[in-house]
């Protein structure tokens, strides 16, 4: 139970993201932990089946975050040196670092500043004979414009999902996780649902899901859980690839879990919170509330808003700052990856040719968001931008 000192200093500092956790969770790890079995095992397994089913695919894979998911993710399709990947110039800085890390070149196009995903003009004419796979990002739990997408990219092109901030999203019914080759999530402590770090694979195609499995577990032909409860347990496996250590643990999946089974609560409490935010930042009229079209199921990992400094008198970074002030925990959306010196150094990147992805960078603004908030922390960030302007 939390002390009145815990509780005043909670008030004092609302922050950006809190996980939401509870008895139900310190529960689910204290049974991992008398069961002796610590690394992936049974509660991994169950994990993925409940998280296939939720999000519409016939297979997850749990990994240790969302970048090892989009490694492996390009590892199993063949992404390798000499190929290009298509990825949006705005988005969390892994996406990009994944491709390199492959040996291959990542190829920035650019994003459209209200939705913040990548625009599908910009990447047909980003193809070329050497493309070999476009990450699509789901940016703070807006699914991408993946029809769209459809259309412009090649058949023989796959498209992986960078659904790190869409655990629960979809568009027009159709989740996340279900509409690619495969599909990336995260389970960070910033996310809906999380487990401390984490991350899933999803696929519709069996084939992708052996590789997966495979490297995920060192290349290994069978994995660990099976091959100690077998009959020939002292039998060392095979290694026919060259794989990675990218396991997840019985205990994170005990919890992510639980977090998975309040993912509908969540996303019902994060749907209303960002209504009261919708309602009373019509009020401001420098700040505009993130566009969601009726028929996304926008999963809201965030809520980005973006500033309008031709209207307001303060600048965003002046933003941040008053809010900081005011003990209020608030952030520019992401990157304009292009614009970070490893990608201009290295690739001769001129962030000046994607105007969208520096607009987004510079104006938007991710304001508090969580399921530990209530309306009156609504109130009070809205009051002190009020008073900012």
């Amino acid at each position: 139970m939390k002390s009145q000192q815990q509780d005043e200093i909670e008030q004092a500092f609302l922050p950006i993201a809190r996980p939401s956790t509870g008895p139900e969770e310190v529960e689910a790890v204290r049974q991992v932990l008398e069961s002796g079995w610590l690394t992936q095992g049974p509660f991994v397994s169950r994990f993925e089946k409940a998280f296939a089913a939720r999000h519409g695919a016939t297979h997850a894979l749990a990994v240790t975050s969302c970048t090892t998911a989009l490694h492996l993710a390009l590892v199993v399709l063949g992404i390798g040196p000499g190929d290009e990947v298509i990825i949006p110039a705005f988005t969390w800085v892994a996406t990009a670092n994944v491709v390199v890390h492959c040996g291959a070149t990542p190829v920035f196009v650019d994003v459209d500043p209200i939705s913040f995903n990548v625009e599908p003009a910009a990447v047909r004419a980003a193809l070329t004979a050497r493309t070999k796979a476009v990450i699509a990002v789901h940016l703070f739990g807006r699914v991408a414009p993946m029809d769209e997408l459809r259309v412009v990219i090649p058949a023989s092109i796959p498209i992986i999902e960078d659904a790190a901030c869409a655990t629960g999203a979809s568009d027009q019914g159709r989740p996340a996780g279900s509409l690619g080759v495969m599909g990336c999530f995260s389970l960070h402590p910033r996310k809906t649902v999380t487990c401390g770090e984490g991350g899933v694979v999803t696929t519709n195609d069996g084939e992708l899901a052996l590789l997966l499995d495979t490297y995920r577990n060192h290349g290994a032909s069978i994995p660990e859980e099976v091959r100690h409860r077998g009959a020939r347990p002292w039998e060392l496996p095979e290694f026919k690839v060259f794989g990675f250590n990218y396991r997840m643990t019985d205990i994170q999946a005990a919890v992510a879990e639980v977090q998975l089974r309040k993912l509908d609560r969540f996303l019902e409490e994060r749907r209303a919170l960002a209504a009261l935010y919708d309602d009373r930042l019509k009020r401001i009229e420098w700040l505009k509330s993130p566009d969601r079209p009726d028929h996304m199921g926008h999963s809201l990992q965030a809520y980005v808003a973006t500033v309008d400094s031709r209207i307001g008198a303060l600048s965003r970074n002046r933003i941040l700052e008053v809010l900081q002030e005011n003990k209020i925990g608030a952030r520019p959306g992401t990157h304009a990856v292009v614009a970070l010196e490893a990608y201009r150094s290295r690739f001769g990147v001129d962030p000046q040719r994607f105007p969208g992805a520096l607009e987004a960078e510079s104006q938007s603004i991710a304001l508090p968001l969580h399921n530990e908030m209530g309306a009156s922390d609504i109130e009070r960030v809205v009051q002190v931008l009020e008073n900012a302007a």
